[in-house]
């Protein structure tokens, strides 16, 4: 039995995509492994370029070259992940930011939480003051102005006269360390 024209167009339409794909997947992945860091991040970019690729099959306009185009769409994409990242750490004009490694994340007791959380505040501020002590002066001075402060690495950057991406890794070398020696503290009160 034979298939009518735009059935028949459709199944050579979808061989063409599957062979695509076999054949492009692993050098696509390998391309954007080596632009982002994490690979759980460069097998979404890869998800959404394939899907931009079966979205643009459906178009009336053809793409040309398969391989020119899916690695124009994964450039394009890394680009966004990228640009999504660094507001994500340099935070909005309020200083506002979303880096998991460059976020304290600890939970205080509550302050009308009794004798016992009142005890358990003020052991882990002497901590974090002991803690605050142990880094470098340069590390103490980012996380203080930035995370106490509220102030902004632009404005920290334009002060101190050094670049935002050296005041991010003083923050976060300082965010680790607190959290280490916090983890700590908290491991004291609960044992």
């Amino acid at each position: 039995m034979e298939l009518s024209k735009p059935f028949a167009e459709l199944a050579e339409r979808n061989t063409d995509l599957t062979a695509t794909v076999l054949r492009e997947r692993s050098r696509l992945i390998n391309f954007i492994r080596r632009r982002v860091r994490h690979r759980l991040d460069a097998e979404d970019i890869l998800q959404e370029v394939l899907y931009s690729f079966v979205a643009a099959l459906r178009l009336p306009t053809p793409v040309e070259n398969a391989s020119a185009w899916l690695f124009q769409v994964a450039r394009n994409r890394i680009v966004d992940h990228l640009r999504k990242r660094r507001e994500a750490l340099l935070g909005d004009a309020d200083g506002h930011y979303d880096a998991p490694d460059m976020r304290l994340d600890l939970a205080w007791p509550a302050a009308d939480g009794g004798p016992e959380a009142l005890y358990a505040r003020a052991a882990l501020m002497d901590a974090l003051q002991e803690a605050l002590e142990e880094l470098p002066q340069a590390q103490r001075d980012v996380f203080i102005a930035h995370e106490l402060e509220g102030r902004s690495f632009k404005d920290l950057s334009e002060e101190a006269g050094v670049s935002v991406n050296t005041l991010l890794a003083r923050k976060r070398y300082a965010v680790l360390h607190l959290r280490s020696r916090l983890r700590a503290a908290y491991d004291e009160l609960d044992g």
